[in-house]
């Protein structure tokens, strides 16, 4: 019997909500960082991420689409895939 590649990838998550602000971003970013083409990482917050959205698309830009899957008013959920597999040295400490 031969190994056939997996379909589903597991999906990162990390839940904003339960973790220091000054930790946040830098999880983010080193989650990100570690992600393969076609990989995703979920994200769930208590507000409306776009400045993370714009932090991204500044630092990092073309390399992640970013797809929402809840706007709030309480809870804001959102897919992060990683579209290019070229260098993120661009990207400084957050």
């Amino acid at each position: 019997m031969t190994d056939a590649p997996a379909t589903h990838a597991a999906i990162a998550h990390i839940d904003v909500r339960i973790l220091p602000p000054v930790e946040r971003h830098p999880r983010i970013f080193g989650t990100l960082h570690s992600l393969t083409p076609g990989q995703s990482l979920h994200i769930t917050s208590d507000h409306e991420p776009r400045p993370l959205q714009y932090q991204l698309d500044t630092a990092l830009p073309g390399k992640f689409s970013w797809e929402y899957l809840e706007q709030g008013p309480d809870v804001w959920r959102v897919e992060i895939t990683r579209l290019d597999a070229g260098c993120d040295c661009c990207c400084g400490s957050h």
